[in-house]
């Protein structure tokens, strides 16, 4: 993620422990935010008192944070961490600190005042997140790195406004969705538009709007003059169409019934529109599949970089990879610049503007917010991405998972995924575990 998450501080203590010791846990802990990845809200100090702690709240709601960080540098009674984390608008964490066993005074007794709140807090149903460690701990430090990331995240989410043009297509349950359950579960604001009323849209725009995407494609693709001109210039005002509408109305991503209305009621391909938008990281996923939008918002997020919606489509138990494809939507981020990197049609309905290349070789992460099994969870899972020709036309990429190629399909199917999943570049799921787990949603590991 490019924008720091924002955490706000609150630090609790007691006078009846060691002061001068949890003013000096409380020094060096702060010394460690500060050196974080993080936008630091709030000031060094203990809060002995419920009134003092409550009078420092008002400015840390108003700061529009990600995280509210509490923490427990001696034991405290639960009340106070109680009321806090009841009504604060954001995820909250609790840290605590361990002391040397001196067999002398216990002189903080922090974790035992997180145990008490956290106990606390679940008979009211209300769940934190906890860290136990010293500052200097570098492991407590990366955890606590990627809890601020996946708040921020979720927030996101929240403030998240993406838009659903035309009705999956009959028999692809995979891209249904609820949309109380949408605003409900991740707070994400949904609009939606029939296919052939944008398609009038697009159709109405001046055919200048193409000139400019064209000459972006014509540096990437150095076929694109080859390929039926009028078809082309029409996928990219679809693009241009699209761009504005999300720049207009502040749409984060698109979910687009691609089939088979722009091949019959305009004469291209959405493909290569939606291949632009992803590039742009306003992702659009075909088939109006609005959870394959979300998952590559949320793998997008995570990673910094652009996201790939996408089939696996065949399986080599003998070679023990798996081949992920589609039409022609991966960004050009992904391509193999060692292989041909070039415009193409549509494989069933020959019509352009559709990319073509084989995805370049790297670690990867695939996630999907799925619906199987009839109930929300996140699946996970990892791999490399091989160097390999093109194994089908469009964009596609020969991969070995974490497990064997047949394992892989049998999880898949036990878990009643759907065909989409969505695709980037990197390691990620220790903080998309960590964004499942701020969401409510169970993880399926796949590998």
């Amino acid at each position: 993620m490019t924008n720091k998450a924002k955490v706000g501080v609150l630090a609790l203590g007691r006078n009846t422990f060691d002061v001068p010791y949890a003013q000096e846990m409380l020094a060096q802990a702060w010394q460690a935010l500060s050196g974080m990845e993080i936008e630091l809200v709030g000031e060094p100090m203990l809060q002995f008192d419920a009134a003092s702690a409550l009078q420092a709240l008002p400015a840390l709601k108003q700061a529009d944070l990600d995280l509210l960080l509490i923490l427990q540098v001696t034991f405290t009674d639960a009340s106070l961490t109680t009321e806090v984390a009841r009504d604060f608008p954001v995820p909250t964490a609790l840290w605590s600190f361990p002391e040397a066993r001196t067999g002398g005074r216990l002189r903080l007794n922090s974790f035992c005042g997180v145990n008490l709140a956290c106990h606390a807090l679940s008979r009211e149903a209300i769940k934190v997140q906890t860290l136990h460690g010293l500052p200097s701990d570098s492991r407590v430090i990366n955890e606590l790195q990627q809890l601020a990331q996946a708040a921020a995240i979720v927030k996101r989410f929240k403030q998240a406004k993406v838009m659903v043009i035309g009705e999956h297509p009959l028999g692809f349950d995979a891209c249904n969705y609820n949309q109380q359950q949408l605003k409900q579960h991740f707070g994400v604001e949904v609009t939606r538009q029939p296919v052939l009323e944008f398609i009038d849209e697009v159709k109405a725009l001046p055919d200048s709007v193409a000139d400019a995407p064209y000459a972006r494609r014509a540096k990437d693709f150095p076929n694109l003059a080859e390929m039926d001109q009028c078809a082309t210039r029409k996928t990219l005002k679809v693009y241009s169409a699209l761009r504005e509408k999300a720049q207009r109305e502040g749409y984060t991503g698109i979910a687009v019934r691609c089939w088979p209305d722009f091949f019959t009621d305009y004469g291209c391909a959405a493909c290569g529109a939606l291949a632009l938008m992803n590039e742009d990281k306003v992702p659009c996923g075909c088939e109006a599949d609005m959870f394959g939008v979300l998952s590559s918002l949320m793998a997008q997020w995570a990673s910094g970089n652009a996201a790939f919606n996408t089939d696996l489509v065949d399986i080599d138990p003998q070679d023990n990879s798996v081949v992920f494809w589609h039409c022609g939507q991966a960004p050009i981020e992904m391509a193999d610049r060692d292989g041909p990197v070039q415009a193409t049609i549509h494989s069933n309905r020959k019509l352009p503007l559709l990319s073509e290349f084989a995805l370049k070789p790297g670690r990867i992460t695939l996630c999907r917010i799925t619906q199987g099994e009839g109930k929300l969870r996140l699946m996970l899972a990892g791999g490399e991405m091989i160097k390999a020709p093109l194994a089908f036309s469009g964009t596609a990429g020969t991969a070995r998972l974490d497990v064997d190629a047949d394992t892989y399909r049998q999880r898949l199917i036990a878990a009643g995924m759907e065909h989409h999943t969505s695709l980037v570049y990197g390691e990620h799921r220790p903080l998309l575990r960590k964004v499942a787990d701020l969401l409510g949603l169970d993880v399926i590991e796949l590998t």
